[in-house]
């Protein structure tokens, strides 16, 4: 069984989110600030790339949707300073989990629901049938 891109993007996004989250109150403004822009570059273009790349419509949508979150993230982290950079990085961190959690939902909701549409057929009443 292979790994779907969208469930790994999804599950980075939740790491990606958690590790931003630490590093905006463990370190000062300015270090968070720099480590929020490197991450939401790297989701940036992470998610724009599969968003362009899937052919699904709720895969596209999710990210999007992520591809936005860190895009706003990574303008903040260029345009404020000081306290306010601490809490944005923080707050867009806790976005880019909560997208990641979305969408990774959504995928999981709808892989359970066709593996529990699916019926088990007898072999041998098959066989009859044909």
């Amino acid at each position: 069984m292979a790994l779907s891109p969208r469930f790994s993007l999804d599950t980075l996004a939740l790491v990606g989110g958690g590790f931003l989250a630490v590093t905006a109150m463990s370190f000062s403004a300015s270090t968070a600030g720099w480590i929020g822009f490197g991450v939401s570059t790297l989701f940036a273009v992470l998610a724009a790339g599969a968003a362009a790349a899937t052919r699904s419509g709720s895969a596209r949508f999710g990210h999007g949707a992520l591809a936005l979150v860190a895009l706003w993230s990574l303008i903040a982290a260029l345009t404020f300073s000081g306290s306010a950079l601490t809490w944005l990085v923080f707050a867009d961190a806790l976005a880019l989990a909560a997208v990641g959690l979305a969408d990774l939902t959504a995928h999981e909701v709808g892989t359970e629901h066709v593996v529990h549409s699916l019926e088990v057929h007898n072999v041998a009443e098959h066989e009859l049938a044909a």
